[in-house]
């Protein structure tokens, strides 16, 4: 991270506030020792609160200010303003927000809820990183990111950064109904900038299958429905418009082939989908993302698109809404995933102030409680508490089944195969892993920043540690170059490390190239842009400044790294044992680091979703092989 620019300069170019404070006045603040000026992550406390720290002469925490309402900021309760009332009610006329959708569409809903399209913009890793990017780049970089995390948010104009709790709801919801099913044109790959149909929930919807049914609800008693925004009774649309495109892989390509505007193509899974062989077998991203079986083309499931007044549509073919994926929530389970009956509840700011951990709502905790235990003003009532608790159980419940169903797709994308051993004798150790790309639709990992690796672990006949790779350091990174503690000296080089995680390779002023974990370009202007670049890039495919160093496997590929433990290392108690392990996690410890300049949303530490972050690791295949030639 370049920490060289005048530090509160960017925030006064953007004109806007940045998100809350990551870190609490009770926790320490660690800073790098690196000469660079980049921010690391190192252990100056001696114990285990490891903390993100930021580098360059001002502290982060120092230029990010809440961006809080009036109400708040003097005092008073969450109670929202008449104003603010009437103004979501006419920015529901614009955008309706899922919640009002989930009223006949429950099973749509409750698979949108938990998944990576409601969470683009409740993450505060993208919100960060957008304000990051913004702040590397003096603000050219502008609404790049958040078009696509919030394309409700982009057409309302809203600040690029704001925290989400002061967020129209629709808006945060990031890609939610609206966002695919208020689009009449097929725009194909544009980075995300897309007009929406504006209008109430009578107002026409577009969907794959047109308006035979809707027209038959509309006509049906039985249904008592109304598509008149001023008579009484349950209002549904109007009209359902055929957008055949929905249907189509190029409709996903607005988001999913991302070119910055220097000509830099950060993210290509739509391109890898075109050039593969399930593009030329004709299968679809939807037939892999939206069936019944995550990450395989196995059919749709089928059933009633709509419940009305408890009276269900005809069956149809029904599209799975959960997009599994690599991403996880590391926040409250409050208020993600979302759940109508939570936001009736409480308020954000008052899910936040809801110990979950500490078994608040549960017998256990409310038998034990003492007279003097101060609860928050929201959870005085053992009552509410018993209530949250049910609805974060439910919630819970829900991750659980989003975790189980990116297990089975990150289990059919990546595959452990043959160990083949090559050497086993007082000279030393060699081995060699396959690992396999199982799907043929685009490359694995495909995207921004996946971290997947193989830890390898080697002990000899009494089960001590010999040999290790792809373990953790302290903060949790893996041993590369971007570890504080490698980059320290306080930790070797992982040197026989797989990751597959992309990298950035910027060019320096002096010549050299510098590997790094944000495609923003290390400018050499004394104020950084990001400029179109003024040569053509069709040949390189990036400009001549950056490129992508890729590390995923193509559509059905297969690497085979390879193993070598010392002769010095050996204990001369065979036979000696590799425990291989093939591990999925959503982004490196060390890109958190990266931009956290921009402020973490909901009050969040970078420890904490540090520690979230390594803690949704999945261990996706496990074997374990006695290293003997010829094995």
């Amino acid at each position: 991270m370049n920490t060289n620019l005048p530090p509160v300069l960017p925030a006064l170019l953007l004109g806007v506030s940045l998100l809350t404070p990551c870190w609490g006045a009770d926790e320490l603040l660690l800073e790098a020792t690196a000469d660079n000026g980049d921010a690391l992550l190192r252990d100056d406390s001696g114990g285990d609160d490891l903390l993100l720290g930021g580098g360059g002469e001002t502290p982060a925490a120092d230029l990010l200010t809440v961006d809080a309402p009036e109400e708040e900021a003097s005092g008073a309760d969450d109670t929202k303003s008449t104003a603010a009332m009437h103004q979501e009610l006419f920015l529901e006329d614009k955008y309706p927000s899922a919640s009002t959708c989930a009223t006949c569409h429950p099973r749509h809903f409750r698979e949108w809820s938990v998944s990576p399209h409601a969470y683009s913009q409740i993450s505060p890793v993208s919100a960060a990183m957008s304000a990051t990017m913004n702040i590397l780049t003096n603000g050219t970089v502008g609404d790049f990111c958040f078009r696509c995390h919030s394309p409700v948010g982009g057409n309302l104009g809203e600040p690029i950064v704001r925290s989400n709790i002061d967020r129209h709801p629709a808006a945060r919801e990031g890609i939610t109904c609206v966002a695919c099913h208020r689009v009449d044109a097929a725009y194909g790959r544009i980075n995300g900038r897309l007009a929406m149909v504006e209008g109430d929930i009578t107002s026409s919807i577009y969907g794959p299958s047109g308006n035979d049914e809707l027209a038959r609800v509309l006509e049906d008693d039985a249904f008592r429905v109304t598509a008149d925004p001023e008579a009484k009774g349950r209002k549904i649309h109007g009209e359902a418009k055929r957008h055949a495109a929905l249907s189509e892989s190029s409709f996903c390509s607005i988001c999913h082939d991302v070119t910055l505007i220097n000509g830099f193509r950060a993210e290509e899974t739509f391109s890898e989908y075109k050039n593969s062989p399930a593009a030329a077998r004709g299968e679809s991203c939807q037939d892999c993302h939206m069936g019944k079986e995550p990450g395989i083309a196995a059919g749709y499931d089928e059933g009633p698109a709509a419940i009305v007044g408890g009276v269900e549509t005809k069956p149809r073919k029904l599209t799975n809404h959960m997009f599994a994926g690599p991403d996880y929530s590391v926040v409250h389970p409050g208020f993600f995933p979302h759940n109508v009956e939570a936001q009736r509840m409480a308020s954000i700011r008052e899910w936040l102030e809801f110990d979950h951990e500490a078994g608040w709502g549960t017998d256990a905790f409310e038998d034990s409680v003492t007279d003097d235990y101060e609860f928050p003003a929201r959870w005085v009532s053992a009552d509410d508490r018993y209530d949250a608790r049910e609805i974060i159980e439910g919630q819970l419940a829900l991750l659980g089944e989003a975790e189980s169903a990116r297990r089975t797709l990150l289990s059919r994308a990546y595959l452990l195969g043959d160990i083949v051993t090559e050497q086993a004798d007082d000279s030393g150790l060699r081995f060699k892993v396959q690992v396999k790309n199982g799907t043929d639709g685009h490359n694995a990992p495909s995207g921004f920043e996946r971290v997947v690796f193989l830890r390898v672990t080697v002990t000899d006949g009494d089960g001590e540690v010999i040999y290790r790779s792809g373990d953790l350091d302290p903060n949790g990174d893996l041993r590369d170059a971007h570890s504080a503690y490698v980059h320290n000296g306080e930790l070797p080089l992982d040197e026989d490390l797989f990751n597959m995680q992309l990298k950035f390779v910027t060019r320096l002023l002096r010549g050299g190239e510098r590997e790094q974990v944000l495609p923003a370009n290390y400018s050499i202007d004394v104020q950084p842009f990001v400029r179109p670049d003024p040569r053509p890039t069709s040949l390189l495919n990036h400009p001549l400044g950056v490129r992508v160093h890729k590390k995923g496997i193509e559509a059905n590929g297969e690497r085979w790294p390879a193993y070598s433990v010392d002769a010095d290392a050996l204990t001369g108690k065979g036979p000696y044992s590799a425990k291989v392990q093939l591990i999925a996690g959503m982004i490196p410890v060390n890109l958190l680091n990266a931009v956290s300049l921009g402020g973490l949303d909901y009050g969040m530490s970078p420890r904490q979703i540090a520690d979230r972050i390594v803690d949704g690791h999945q261990v996706l295949w496990e074997r374990d092989v006695v290293l003997e030639e010829g094995e």
